[in-house]
C-alpha cells in the first residue's frame, strides 16, 4: 500500500510501539523527542519486542525539537500520544514554530484531548483514536507489547480510512468506528476500572473486586459514567480485544453474586502484578496523574447534563490531593474503610 508519512510528538510507550512498527512495515516514520532521548534513540535505534521475538528498527528519523522534525516533513499527520496534562503545551509548541500543521490523531486516553486539539488547530484538524494494546518501555527506545488487542480510528475525517489500512498493514489490528463519541468514551469506562481506587488504597485491582466493600465503589464509578455517556446519547460499543457492552452489562444488569467473580477474574486476573496508570504515576513521585482527565471528566460531563457523579468525583478529589502532597499516602493505605467513610 502507498506509504504514510507521520510525524509522532514524543517517543513514549504507544508513540514508539506504533511508530516502530508502522516504521518496520516500510512506512515513513519521523519523531520529535527531548534532545537527549532523541540523541540516544538515534545512536542505538528502536527495539520492538512483539510475539516474543525483538526486531531492531532503524528506519526512521528523529529530532530534537518540533521545529526540526517539522522542517522534515511534509507529513500526512502527526500523532500524540501523551498524557493528557501534556497536549495543550505541546501543541503550543508545535504552533510557536509558524510552520503549516499536518492534522493531529490523538491516541490518546480520556475524552477532551480531541475538542482542545481542535480548538487550537481548527475544526476538521483533528483524527480521533484510541488504543487497547498494552505495551510496557522497559527503557528509551524499546517497547515490549504485552497484550494485543488492537487501535480504534474514527472514520468521521478523510484520513480515517488511510490510518487503518497503514496500522493493519503494521498488523497492529486496527478498527474502523463511524463515530468517535461512543468510540472515546467506551474506552474511558474500561480505563476508570479500578484506576482511581487502585492508587488511593495501595491495592491491586484484582483485590479491589473481590472485596465487597471496594467492589461496590468500583461498579458505582462505571455506572457514573455510563449514566453520562446515555445523557451524551452515546452507548458503549466492544474496542479491538475488549468487550466493552459486556463490561457495561456487569456493571448495570447483572446480580452482584453473578457479576463480582466474573469482573475480578476478568479486569484483575490478567494483569499479574502490574499495577494500573494512576498507582504508577502516584508512587513515582510524579506530582500528578491523568484523574481529573478521566474520573474529573466524568464529573465535568455530569455537571453539564444533570447527572449526578459523586463517587467519581471523591476519587478524583482525594487522588488529586494524594498526588499534590496535601493528604499523605498513609492515610487511605490498604483501608477502604477510611475512603468509604468519604463516600
Amino acid at each position: 500500500m502507498p506509504e504514510l508519512r507521520l510525524l509522532f510528538l514524543g517517543a513514549g510507550a504507544i508513540g514508539t510501539y506504533v511508530g516502530g512498527s508502522l516504521a518496520a512495515a516500510g512506512h515513513r516514520v519521523t519523531y520529535s523527542e527531548q534532545p537527549d532521548a532523541a540523541a540516544a534513540i538515534a545512536e542505538q535505534g528502536l527495539r520492538l519486542t512483539r510475539d516474543d521475538r525483538t526486531t531492531p528498527v532503524r528506519d526512521f528519523a528523529i529530532f530534537g525539537s518540533a521545529a526540526e522534525a517539522l522542517a522534515a516533513g511534509p507529513y500526512d499527520a502527526c500523532v500524540v500520544a501523551l498524557k493528557s496534562f501534556d497536549t495543550g503545551p505541546a501543541l503550543d509548541g508545535l504552533l510557536a514554530t509558524g510552520a503549516d500543521l499536518p492534522p493531529v490523531l490523538s491516541l490518546q486516553n480520556g475524552v477532551d484531548n480531541e475538542p482542545l486539539i481542535a480548538a487550537k488547530l481548527g475544526p476538521g484538524r483533528v483524527i480521533t483514536g484510541t488504543v487497547t494494546t498494552a505495551v510496557g518501555k522497559p527503557g528509551i527506545g524499546q517497547v515490549i507489547e504485552e497484550k494485543r488487542r488492537g487501535i480504534g480510528i474514527a472514520l468521521d475525517h478523510p484520513l480515517g480510512q488511510r490510518l487503518v489500512d497503514a496500522l493493519n498493514d503494521a498488523q497492529l489490528n486496527a478498527v474502523g468506528y463511524p463515530e468517535p463519541g461512543p468510540m472515546k468514551w467506551s474506552k474511558l469506562l474500561t480505563n476508570l476500572t479500578g484506576n482511581a481506587t487502585s492508587a488511593i488504597l495501595d491495592e491491586p485491582v484484582g483485590a479491589l473486586f473481590a472485596d465487597r466493600r471496594t467492589y461496590e465503589i468500583e461498579i458505582a464509578v462505571l455506572r457514573e459514567c455510563l449514566a453520562v455517556m446515555a445523557a451524551l446519547g452515546y452507548r458503549p460499543v466492544d474496542l479491538p480485544g475488549t468487550p466493552v457492552r459486556a463490561l457495561a452489562l456487569a456493571a448495570t444488569k447483572l446480580p452482584r453474586f453473578l457479576a463480582q467473580p466474573v469482573l475480578t477474574k476478568a479486569l484483575g486476573g490478567g494483569r499479574g502484578d502490574k499495577m494500573p496508570s494512576f498507582h504508577i504515576d502516584l508512587y513515582s513521585g510524579r506530582g500528578r496523574t491523568e484523574v481529573s482527565y478521566l474520573n474529573g471528566a466524568v464529573v465535568r460531563h455530569g455537571e453539564a447534563h444533570g447527572v449526578p457523579t459523586p463517587v467519581n468525583r471523591v476519587l478524583t478529589d482525594t487522588l488529586e490531593a494524594l498526588s499534590s502532597g496535601t493528604q499523605n499516602l498513609d492515610t487511605y493505605r490498604h483501608n477502604p474503610d477510611t475512603l468509604l467513610a468519604l463516600l
